[in-house]
Formats: structure tokens, C-alpha cells, sequence
């Protein structure tokens, strides 16, 4: 199975050639297009309690888009459904990752995804809710942002200071908490920054180079009101 991003920039796509019997799971309505060998379905991941806690619980959709390829190699087109970059994870069992809820497109079929409870501080302060999703087990994952992407590799100890607008995916052993942008309470919120996540390494954090609820604020400034 052969993952390759097209289209590079701010409306990426992401192209899976898959060999016969092959089949990869995907964000409900992220197919643009694909052979007629594959067929598609839907599927609730780890049935109607995996799906439904998936849909309550961390906002995703109930069910994820099967794509197999059932009567011979074919290839299929994806994207999300806001525009930014695409990136694709190798995971070889032996690392998680957390994922914010709108991080997921696609992955092999051998990615196993959860959900995964935050505690009481992350879920109230960090712009994730108190769930999140957990990726596990081998093979590609195809991760998505609203703009660019980055990563930002933490070496043991080393901390970084990351806007939790701004996150997307990272390493289920690197520990973060939140705290105030600044000094004082009234800094921090005039500041526009507010509660940031302090990541403390080892391990990797992916960031979007833009966050949706910055650009809705600056948007609504332009809709006429009454």
C-alpha cells in the first residue's frame, strides 16, 4: 500500500494506491475520487459503542469510510474538508499518539483508533474537551490541519510552550499541562493568548500553522449586523 500526497500546500490531497484485498479506513466524506475496483463502505470502528463514544465524546462522525480494494489494485483520492497540509505517519506498534479531534483523514486498515479520557484541567482549559483520540498499532497514518504543518521533535527534558489552538497530534508519552500565556490572569487573556500547553520531552508534536477559531473571530468582523 502506497500513501503519496498531492497537490502540496494549502489544499493537499492525499493519493492510497492499494493492492488487491487491501482496504484502508478514512474521515466520513473525505473521498474526492477512486477506481472502479474499490468499493466503499461505512463502519462504525469497534462497533456501535466505539463509534458512538467516537461521535459523543470526542465530536468525530459515527462512522469511518471502509475503502477496499475488492476486485483489483485501484487508487483513491482524499482530503478534508477544510483547507491546509497533510502528513503521513508511520507507526511500527511501539509509539501512541493523541490526536485532536479533526487530526484524523485516513489509515491502514492495521491502525487501531480510540478514545482516550483527559483529566479534569486538560479537558476544561486545553481546546481538546476532555476526550481525545488514540492511535495505535502498525502502518500509515495520514493526519490533517487547518494550514500548514510542523513538527517539533522535544529530546528528554526539553519543554516547549505550544498554543493549544494549534495542536494537532502528538506522542502519547510526552506530558503536557496548561498554564497561564503570562505572569498574571489579566495579561494572559488580553495578550490574546490566554492558556497555553507546556510540552515537556522526550517526544514528537505536530502543529498546525493556523487555528480555526482565530480566523472564525477575524471572520465574523467582515458579516454585517443589524
Amino acid at each position: 500500500m502506497k500513501f503519496a500526497i498531492t497537490n502540496p500546500g494549502a489544499f493537499s490531497t492525499l493519493s492510497v494506491h492499494l493492492e488487491q484485498g487491501e482496504s484502508i479506513k478514512a474521515e466520513s466524506g473525505a473521498m474526492i475520487a477512486m477506481s472502479e475496483t474499490l468499493d466503499v463502505d461505512s463502519k462504525m470502528e469497534k462497533g456501535l459503542l466505539g463509534g458512538l463514544s467516537r461521535k459523543l465524546l470526542t465530536g468525530e462522525s459515527l462512522f469511518f469510510q471502509t475503502i477496499t480494494a475488492s476486485r483489483g489494485p485501484g487508487e483513491v483520492m482524499l482530503a478534508s474538508a477544510y483547507p491546509g497540509e497533510i502528513q503521513v505517519l508511520e507507526l511500527d506498534g511501539s509509539e501512541e499518539y493523541l490526536l485532536q479531534k479533526d487530526g484524523f483523514l485516513a489509515a491502514e486498515h492495521s491502525v487501531d483508533v480510540a478514545t482516550k479520557a483527559q483529566n479534569l484541567t486538560k479537558g476544561l482549559f486545553s481546546g481538546e474537551g476532555f476526550f481525545v483520540m488514540r492511535i495505535s498499532g502498525r502502518g500509515k497514518l495520514a493526519i490533517s490541519t487547518y494550514g500548514g504543518i510542523q513538527k517539533l521533535s522535544l529530546a528528554p527534558g526539553e519543554t516547549r510552550i505550544i498554543d493549544n489552538s494549534h495542536m494537532v497530534a502528538w506522542s502519547a508519552n510526552a506530558n503536557y499541562k496548561i498554564e497561564k500565556a503570562s505572569k498574571g490572569w489579566i495579561s494572559s487573556f488580553t495578550s490574546g493568548e490566554g492558556l497555553v500547553c507546556r510540552f515537556r520531552g522526550p517526544g514528537d508534536v505536530y502543529i498546525q500553522t493556523r487555528n480555526s477559531p482565530g480566523f472564525g473571530s477575524w471572520i465574523r468582523q467582515f458579516i454585517p449586523t443589524r
